[in-house]
């Protein structure tokens, strides 16, 4: 019989698509012939997952956790968004989330750790899911906020289910004072995060190349006024703090009263959590942004199958 190796099982599984572990059975059950193992595979359903890797997947669930100072958030991507009100599909993503707490934000990390109530990784439980459910899937991205002190928020705008959702919002607070009154704090900046989607959160950790082409634009903008040198940097200058109003998290006007800047609104909750509060970070993940998605003209396609 030939040795199975771990380059032959990493080669099944590129072609197959399937759990590394069932790739090892399949390799053993074929005496390491990966053509037959591929077709022993599909035989038992396992290869399913290669066949819908092709496709679009940008439905889905976000699911928001926290745990003492830990707080993560989680994308798991499938094709349709009635997979997302699948219990199987919820139960996993969930258990992803929970992976994440301990895992980090490390993606192919949360893959390889044991999936919570199976007795198999993450990867491999995802790759059972997409032959069982019969549509593409994918854990896209991770993130898992942390404070020495205080606790992370979370927030999930219209949930589907507890902790999921399209749009899981975390808020990191550093602070050792009233847990239930920063709590309370952090779920409405949560909130706000969710509604006016800030890109960073000050105005020091903007990125360079951003801001650069920002200034740009703006610069342009006003030498078509015609007015003097001078006078254009003041107006450039005043576009840019406009701009870090609109994009930088601690410069935002909070929604809730409308007239706060957030900065404002943190340090103004010291004296009721009975202790400095400081926001160190924040994480915002809406469903799918920024994946291609295929637009279809449904009335093309009639008129296509009319014509046919």
């Amino acid at each position: 019989m030939a040795e199975i190796t771990a380059a032959l099982v990493k080669e099944l599984r590129e072609k197959s698509g399937a759990g590394m572990m069932d790739c090892k059975k399949a390799l053993g059950e074929t005496a390491g012939d990966v053509e037959a193992a591929i077709d022993w595979l599909r035989k038992k359903g396992l290869a399913a997952a290669a066949k819908k890797a092709g496709r679009v997947a940008a439905e889905g669930l976000v699911a928001v956790a926290a745990s003492g100072t830990k707080g993560v958030a989680v994308e798991v991507n499938a094709e349709t968004d009635f997979v997302g009100r699948n219990d199987q599909f919820q139960g996993f993503v969930k258990a992803v989330a929970q992976v994440a707490l301990d895992a980090g934000s490390d993606v192919e990390a949360i893959k390889a750790a044991a999936c919570p109530g199976a007795d198999k990784s993450v990867a491999d439980q995802l790759t059972a899911l997409i032959a069982t459910i019969g549509e593409n899937m994918n854990l896209r991205r991770a993130v898992r906020l942390e404070v020495s002190a205080g606790l992370v928020a979370t927030y999930m705008h219209s949930a589907t289910a507890p902790g999921l959702g399209k749009i899981g919002v975390l808020v990191a607070l550093e602070s050792t004072g009233d847990k239930a009154k920063l709590e309370a704090l952090g779920k409405q900046i949560a909130m706000h995060v969710a509604a006016a989607n800030p890109l960073f959160l000050d105005v020091s950790s903007v990125d360079t190349t951003a801001l650069d082409r920002e200034r740009d634009v703006l610069t342009e903008q006003a030498k078509a006024s015609g007015k003097p040198a001078a006078v254009i940097e003041k107006m450039v200058e005043g576009r840019v703090r406009k701009y870090y109003e609109e994009v930088c998290l601690l410069e935002q006007v909070f929604v809730i009263d409308q007239e706060t800047k957030i900065s404002k609104v943190v340090e103004n909750a010291a004296k009721d959590v009975g202790a400095p509060v400081k926001l160190t970070g924040f994480a915002r993940f809406a469903l799918g942004e920024g994946i291609e998605k295929e637009e279809k003209d449904f009335a093309a396609e009639v008129a296509a199958q009319l014509g046919g």
